[in-house]
Order: C-alpha cells, then sequence, then structure tokens
C-alpha cells in the first residue's frame, strides 16, 4: 500500500511537499480505516476551487500511466509554470508485505534528462541517470541507450514481469489494479482495462452485486440489462444491443438510463471501480467525488470501502464538508490544500493541528482552524 508521496516543481507544487499515509495515534476508525500495518486505507483533500487538490492525485494518476500506458507521456506537460528551476521530482513510498519500497523519479524538463532510483528495503536495486542505468534485478546489469521519457523500471517490467522479485511483481500488481476516475467527467482510467465501464461490466457480470448493494443499503431501486424491460403500463425495447434500466420500488415502470438522474448514473459507473479495488486491492483515485451525490450517499461509499477493504486505499477530492468528520475519516486522513501566490500549493494535514476526538472537525474546518477554507467577500462590504 502507498506510504508517502512527495512532490516538487509538480503543476502547482513549487515547492517540496510530502504527504504521508501512516496513521497516527488516533484511536477512532482504527478497525476500519487503518490497515494491520497502520496504514490508512486512504485520505481527502479538501480546499477552495483551483488551489491544487486535484494535482496531488495527478501526481498518482501519473506514475501509473509512467508505467502502464501504452503511449509515452510527457512529463514535462506537469512542470511548475511559475518555477525557476525545470527539475520535476515525484517520490513515492510503499509498504508491500513490510517491505518498504522507495521509488524516485526526477526529470529535467529542458534538459530531457531522466534520474530513476528504486530502493528496495534500504538496497539500491535500480539507479538510472540520463540514458543509462544499473540494476540487479535483471542478469544484464548496465543498461545503456535509454529513451529519455521512458522509465527503465517500465522496460524491466514488461521484459521479465519481475519474475525472481515476487515482492516487486505483487507491488506492480497493487498498481496495476489501480483506478483513476473523475467523476465529474465520468472518465475512468485503469491500465488493465478490466471491463469496468458499466455495459462492459454488465455483460461480463451481470446485474447482481449491483442489486444486491442497493438491497443491501435500502436504495428501494433496481437495474436490468436487457433488449426489452417490461413494466405493468409500459414496455421499452432498445432498437440494437443492451441497455441499463431503473425501476424503482412501487412503481415498477422501467426508466432508461439516459432519462436517469446524473447522480444514479454517477452512481452505477461508479460501482463497478469500487467492486473491483476492493476486491484486487490498489488504489481507487476520484477526483470531483462528490459530482451530483448527496451527502448521505457520499458518506456511504466511503464507509462501504473502509469497512469491506483490506489491501485497498481511496484517496479523493471533493468540496463536500460532511466528509470531514470523525465517523468517517479520521483527522490523518485529512488535509486542507492552499494556494500561497508566488510560493504555489501549500496542504496542511488536520491531524497535526491535534483536534480531539470528541471536537467537531467539519465546523472547525469551516472555522478556519486547519486552513483550506476560501474566503469570498465584496469589497464593498
Amino acid at each position: 500500500m502507498l506510504t508517502k508521496i512527495k512532490i516538487e516543481n509538480f503543476k502547482s507544487f513549487k515547492n517540496p511537499t510530502s504527504i504521508d499515509f501512516q496513521s497516527t495515534n488516533y484511536k477512532i476508525l482504527r478497525d476500519t480505516n487503518v490497515n494491520d500495518e497502520g496504514i490508512l486505507k486512504g485520505a481527502i483533500f479538501v480546499g477552495g476551487n483551483a488551489t491544487g487538490k486535484t494535482n496531488i492525485i495527478l501526481a498518482l494518476k501519473l506514475l501509473l500511466d509512467l508505467l502502464f500506458r501504452e503511449k509515452l507521456v510527457n512529463i514535462a506537460e506537469y512542470k511548475c509554470l511559475f518555477s525557476e528551476s525545470s527539475n520535476i521530482k515525484l517520490y513515492y513510498q510503499f509498504n508491500i508485505d513490510k517491505n518498504i519500497i522507495n521509488y524516485n523519479i526526477e526529470y529535467d524538463s529542458i534538459r530531457k534528462f531522466m534520474v530513476e532510483k528504486l530502493i528496495l528495503n534500504d538496497d539500491v536495486i535500480l539507479e538510472r541517470i540520463g540514458n543509462s542505468g544499473k540494476t540487479t534485478i535483471t542478469e544484464t546489469k548496465i543498461h545503456e541507450n535509454l529513451d529519455n521519457q521512458s522509465l527503465l523500471l517500465r522496460s524491466i517490467y514488461f521484459n521479465t514481469k519481475f519474475n525472481n522479485f515476487p515482492v516487486l511483481k505483487k507491488w506492480f500488481d497493487f498498481m496495476k489494479n489501480s483506478i483513476y476516475l473523475d467523476a465529474a467527467e465520468r472518465v475512468r482510467t485503469n491500465v488493465m482495462n478490466n471491463h469496468l465501464g458499466i455495459r462492459e461490466y454488465l455483460d461480463d457480470n451481470g446485474v447482481e452485486q449491483i442489486n444486491q448493494f442497493f438491497k443491501q443499503y435500502n436504495f428501494e431501486q433496481a437495474i436490468e440489462y436487457c433488449k426489452r424491460s417490461e413494466g405493468n403500463l409500459i414496455s421499452i425495447e432498445t432498437s440494437e444491443n443492451k441497455d441499463v434500466f431503473f425501476k424503482r420500488e412501487g412503481i415498477g415502470e422501467p426508466i432508461p438510463y439516459f432519462m436517469e438522474s446524473l447522480g444514479n448514473k454517477n452512481l452505477i459507473n461508479m460501482l463497478p471501480s469500487f467492486f473491483h479495488v476492493i476486491k484486487n486491492g490498489g488504489m481507487l483515485i476520484i477526483g470531483e467525488f462528490s459530482s451530483a451525490f448527496h451527502n448521505e450517499l457520499e458518506e456511504l461509499l466511503i464507509r462501504y470501502f473502509m469497512e469491506n477493504s483490506t489491501n485497498s486505499q481511496i484517496f479523493l477530492v471533493s468540496h463536500s464538508t460532511n466528509l470531514l468528520s470523525n465517523s468517517i475519516f479520521r483527522p490523518d486522513q485529512e488535509y486542507a490544500v492552499e494556494f500561497h501566490g508566488k510560493d504555489g500549493s501549500v496542504i496542511n494535514r488536520f491531524s497535526d493541528e491535534r483536534p480531539r476526538e470528541a471536537q467537531n472537525i467539519e465546523k472547525m474546518y469551516i472555522s478556519g482552524v486547519f486552513g483550506g477554507k476560501p474566503v469570498y467577500e465584496n469589497e464593498e462590504n
């Protein structure tokens, strides 16, 4: 699982910024929100618009893209535009079966110069500077003439699958099962192409798991996936392929997917990703999580993830202050993000302010204790 990231000269984060996902001494939600090794099962990032919240989770998406995406990624696009430095720095730390993996990437956007270092339990097993690198992972110890935008670690993985390094293989499996979602745009990125689009998912798995979720949490509705859906008064038949139909309890008439509410459509598009990451492990990374959701539904989804996951984490950006509750997230899982002009984005971990477990975290955030709260005022007043 991910235990720490550090970014510098990345998007709006000009200065070195570390984000820790190890649990602190809080006792609340320890059985649900913390795994057996003391690693948090995720975090929430809040703050005003355009403060840099999404850039944090983009640092996670970038790692997945660099390692698994078929097309080359232009890392230079992620450079902080108001920084004099041309060197982008990304540091990631994972705990895989009590093995500590540190993976560092640096990229000079002007010189197009790549640096990589992979450390497993204090042993450097890969080091790359520019176009040459050395590693103990492969029989070939020295690698020359490396592409200046492609990772050596990626190349080694696709050539060897880490057959002789089970820890690295499990680490990559964790990342391969990770998913990035932009809830507002309904855009999904999953490197394994696991058929998690709603129609692909229903083709492979049917409606049972989604309808069981609806039943378990008293949604008073169900979905059908078919070419013809029949009600008491009307029947609807699609012209070609199967389609999704909603049926409400007490009504029973089919409601086509395109006529359903945005919130319901977002929900069933998101649920397959929840199911997949909870079952297989990995990171569920969500931007604009609260798009078209009622507060109670947001809270339900977070609790569902925390209660059912073991080797999984959820990282999300949201503007919903109701999620800042000691019954949903712990203070060490909550981060406020602010933008400080030429200094760029800065973050504050709620637990650094040492709030008591009985305090109302949402009210404290709204009152400005943790920062990250925008203040919009009419200058005339």
